[in-house]
C-alpha cells in the first residue's frame, strides 16, 4: 500500500514560492509531495514584473542581478535564453517569426558619462567638486558594508559625519560657504540614491552595523535583457501543469494542529495542508499583526492562532521601504525654423546622465521630486529615461495624476537643463506600495532590528524543541535571508532553504 504523499502549499507565486516548489517537485523532492502554489493574483512574478513603454523593454520591479558569479538566477536567467540582445538563437528565432526585440534598461550597464548639476542650472565641477563628494559616499559605503564604520545608530548621520571631516580638513582658505553648499546638496544625492538601493525612507533608520552582513554575489551587476519575468516564466513552465492555481487571496490560516487549514477571500473553499510555506511580503505581515482588524485590511492575513512573540517582534522591528520608478518619455521641442527654411538638418540632442543636486531656489520644483537623485536615459541616446524614487517621495508619487507628474518632472527638467530644451510627453510608473498584495518594495535592517531578526524571520512554526518537530508553516522570502535581504537572490536562495527543510524532515 502507497502511503500518502505529504501535502505542502505554497502560498505566493514569486521568485521565492516558485523556487521552493520546482525544489520540491523536481531532483530529490521528485513524486515525493503533493504540492500546489496558491497565488493571490492573476499572474506569476510578485515583485518580478516585466512591462513595455515607449517601444523599450522596461522593469517595473526587480532590476538588476546583484553579481553574476556563482549566481543562481543568474544561472536561471542564462537557462531561460534571456541574456541574449541583439545576436543569438533567441534573436533569430524572433526575427523568424516577425518579431522585434526591444531594447531594454541599462544594457550599457552603468554610465560613464555623468553629467551633475546644480538646481537652477549650474554645471557642477566633476574633477574638483563632483567627483570627490561621490569618492568619499562610495568610500564610507564600502567601508560600511565590509564592516569597518564606527560610530554606530544610523546611516545618513554617518555619511554626515564624513562629508564635516572632510570639509574640516581643506587647509584654511581653501573653501567657502557656497562650495560647502554645493557640497552638502551633492551629499543629499547620493543618501536619495542610497534610499532607493534600500528602501529606506530615512538613512537614519537604516542600521549602520547591519551594513556589515548585506553580501551581493562576486563579479558586474546587470540586467536581464529577456526580461526578468522570463526568469519567473521559466519557473514555472518547469512545474507540473496543474501546479499554480491564480485568484486565491489568503484571508486566514489556522494553523494551531495538523493539518493546516488555508482560508481564502471571495468565498473560495479552504484547502488543508501538512505544511504552507508563506512567501508573502515583509509589508503583508506588518499589515497582518493590526490586531483584531487584521483580516480586513488590505492584503493583511489573520493568524489562528496568532503568531508568537518572538515572531510578531521580528516584523514589527525590521524595515520594509517603498520604491518606485518614473518612466518617461521625452522629445525635444522643434525651434522655429529662419524664414525660407533649411533648419541645418541637426540631430536633435540626446538625454544626458543627468545627476541632480538640489539646493531648494526654484519654486517650481515640487518637493516629492527632490527625492530622487537622477534623471537619466534607460540606456544611451535613449528617448526613455528614468528616475527613482524611495519612501515618502515614492508612495506620494503613486497618488498623483499623469498631468501633475508630468508637470512636475516638466519643472525639474527646465531648471537643470535650460538648453537644449526637452518635452516630456508622457510617463508610466510603478505602483508598489498601493498594490494590497505587496504594501511596499523590499525590506532593510533598521536601527534597533538586526541580523538576528532576518533569521527569526526564517524560523518555521511552531517553534519545537528539536528536530524532530515537524514543521507546519515554513517561511520565505528575500525578508527571511540574512545576507542576500532585497534582493531576488535573497528570494530565490530562501525558497530553496525551506524546500531543503522538507526534505530533510523526511529524509
Amino acid at each position: 500500500m502507497v502511503g500518502k504523499k505529504p501535502r505542502v502549499v505554497i502560498v505566493g507565486a514569486g521568485v521565492a514560492g516558485l523556487t521552493a516548489a520546482h525544489r520540491l517537485c523536481r531532483g530529490a523532492g521528485a513524486d515525493r509531495f503533493e504540492v500546489a502554489v496558491v497565488e493571490a493574483g492573476a499572474r506569476a512574478g510578485g515583485r518580478v514584473l516585466t512591462s513595455e513603454f515607449a517601444g523599450h523593454r522596461v522593469e517595473m520591479g526587480a532590476t538588476w542581478v546583484q553579481g553574476v558569479d556563482g549566481s543562481p538566477v543568474y544561472a536561471l536567467a542564462r537557462d531561460a535564453g534571456a541574456l541574449g540582445c541583439g545576436s543569438g538563437k533567441e534573436d533569430d528565432e524572433a526575427a523568424a517569426a516577425g518579431r522585434l526585440l526591444l531594447p531594454y534598461e541599462r544594457m550599457d550597464g552603468f554610465p560613464d558619462r555623468v553629467l551633475t548639476v546644480a538646481e537652477g542650472g549650474e554645471v557642477v565641477d566633476a574633477d574638483r567638486v563632483a567627483g570627490p563628494v561621490e569618492a568619499l559616499y562610495r568610500g564610507m559605503m564600502e567601508a560600511a558594508r565590509a564592516g569597518e564604520a564606527t560610530g554606530g545608530g544610523g546611516v545618513q548621520e554617518y555619511l554626515r559625519r564624513g562629508l564635516r571631516a572632510y570639509q574640516a580638513a581643506r587647509p584654511a582658505g581653501g573653501a567657502d560657504k557656497e562650495l560647502e553648499e554645493v557640497e552638502d546638496a551633492l551629499l543629499a544625492m547620493h543618501i536619495n540614491r542610497e534610499r532607493t538601493d534600500t528602501s529606506a525612507d530615512d538613512l537614519g533608520d537604516l542600521d549602520l552595523a547591519a551594513e556589515g552582513e548585506y553580501r551581493d554575489f562576486p563579479g558586474e551587476h546587470l540586467t536581464i535583457p529577456g526580461g526578468y519575468s522570463r526568469v519567473v516564466d521559466h519557473l514555472v513552465a518547469a512545474l507540473p501543469p496543474g501546479t499554480v492555481h491564480f485568484g486565491l487571496c489568503l484571508r486566514r490560516l489556522d494553523w494551531g494542529e495538523t493539518p493546516v487549514r488555508l482560508h481564502f477571500a471571495d468565498g473560495a473553499p479552504a484547502i488543508t495542508a501538512d505544511h504552507v510555506i508563506l512567501t508573502v511580503s515583509l509589508g503583508v505581515l506588518k499589515a497582518s499583526l493590526r490586531g483584531k482588524d487584521a483580516s480586513t485590511a488590505a492584503g493583511a492575513i489573520a493568524f489562528d492562532p496568532p503568531l508568537p512573540q518572538f515572531k510578531r517582534k521580528a516584523v514589527a522591528r525590521l524595515g520594509f521601504g517603498v520604491v518606485n520608478k518614473l518612466f518617461m518619455e521625452v522629445e525635444p521641442i522643434e525651434a522655429s525654423e529662419p524664414e525660407g527654411g533649411g533648419g541645418g538638418g541637426d540631430q536633435p540632442p540626446e538625454f544626458p546622465f543627468l545627476h541632480m543636486a538640489f539646493r531648494g531656489n526654484v519654486v517650481e520644483i515640487p518637493w516629492w521630486m527632490r527625492g530622487t537623485e537622477s534623471i537619466c536615459p534607460v540606456h544611451a541616446g535613449s528617448r526613455v529615461a528614468l528616475a527613482w524614487f524611495a519612501g515618502r517621495e515614492a508612495a506620494h508619487l503613486e497618488s498623483l495624476p499623469d498631468d501633475e507628474v508630468i508637470r512636475g518632472v516638466q519643472a525639474t527638467v527646465d531648471s537643470f537643463l535650460p538648453a537644449p530644451r526637452l518635452r516630456v510627453k508622457r510617463i508610466k510608473r510603478s505602483g508598489w506600495v498601493t498594490g494590497p498584495l505587496f504594501l511596499g518594495s523590499y525590506s532593510y535592517v533598521a536601527v534597533g532590528s538586526s541580523g538576528e531578526d532576518l533569521d527569526r524571520m526564517a524560523e518555521p512554526l511552531p517553534r519545537g524543541p528539536g528536530a524532530d518537530e515537524p514543521p507546519r508553516v515554513l517561511f520565505a522570502g528575500e525578508a527571511t535571508h540574512r545576507t542576500h535581504y532585497s534582493t531576488t537572490h535573497g528570494a530565490y536562495l530562501s525558497g530553496v532553504r525551506e524546500a531543503e527543510r522538507l526534505l530533510q524532515h523526511y529524509r
